[in-house]
């Protein structure tokens, strides 16, 4: 029987393993100074919404990056 890989595209085990082993390991200042650093980014924005509308969200980010990215393909070529 063929093992289900239920991690997202670009994913694995042991991609999970390290990314956990990093949040697992820092203080608790060092957890404060990256989520700060990102609140200081001026392309990035931290929206409150109701997580019913999570998956709808990231399937119109999605769609953007992707028609963004067509964009960028069209004009070089």
């Amino acid at each position: 029987m063929k093992k289900l890989n239920r991690f997202p595209k670009g994913w694995n085990e042991a991609r999970v393993r390290e990314v956990l082993a990093h949040y697992e390991s820092q203080t608790e200042e060092e957890a404060l100074a990256e989520d700060e650093a990102v609140f200081r980014k001026r392309d990035y924005t931290v929206m409150v919404v109701p997580k019913g509308l999570v998956p709808a969200i990231t399937k119109l980010v999605a769609r953007e990056r992707a028609a963004a990215s067509r964009g960028r393909h069209n004009k070089a070529g």
